[in-house]
């Protein structure tokens, strides 16, 4: 079996593939985004979905379900006012109002753990519906 991260205060492991997708994408930028998902019997946190390089945020955004929690992160590329080219990386943490509560309670029980493993993340959205995660909102905090 590969090495995985044991996050302590839940008993999860997050999955190498989780740590090696989020390194070719802070990286190697050949990922624009990657879902994050828990499965409850291996006690593992894997990967869900991989955005290639030319998708965008309404992507990231329509893969996400309607009726259980997500992690996210998506690398939010812009140019700054002084005409620079940035990126920042967020870490978003999906968790729908129609998702049930223990899956609500383990993924925000979790979320620590698996932002630790994650080394470079400059901000965090929190969500329960899609207005909370808008593009808009992207855009200001990076800036």
């Amino acid at each position: 079996m590969a090495m995985a991260f044991k996050m302590a205060t839940t008993g999860m492991w997050v999955a190498d593939e989780c740590k090696d997708s989020f390194m070719e994408m802070k990286w190697k930028k050949v990922h624009r985004y990657i879902v994050f998902k828990i499965d409850e019997k291996s006690k593992l946190v894997t990967v869900d979905k991989v955005g290639a390089a030319g998708e965008g945020y309404s992507d990231l955004t329509a893969s996400l379900p309607d009726d259980d929690c997500r992690y996210a992160v998506f690398d939010f590329d812009f140019v700054t006012v002084d005409n620079c080219r940035k990126s920042k990386i967020f870490f978003i943490a999906w968790a729908p109002s129609a998702s049930k509560i223990r899956a609500k309670m383990l993924y925000a029980t979790s979320k620590d753990g698996l932002r630790r493993v994650l080394d470079g993340i400059h901000y965090e959205v929190q969500a329960t519906d899609p207005s909370e995660m808008g593009f808009d909102i992207i855009q200001d905090r990076a800036k």
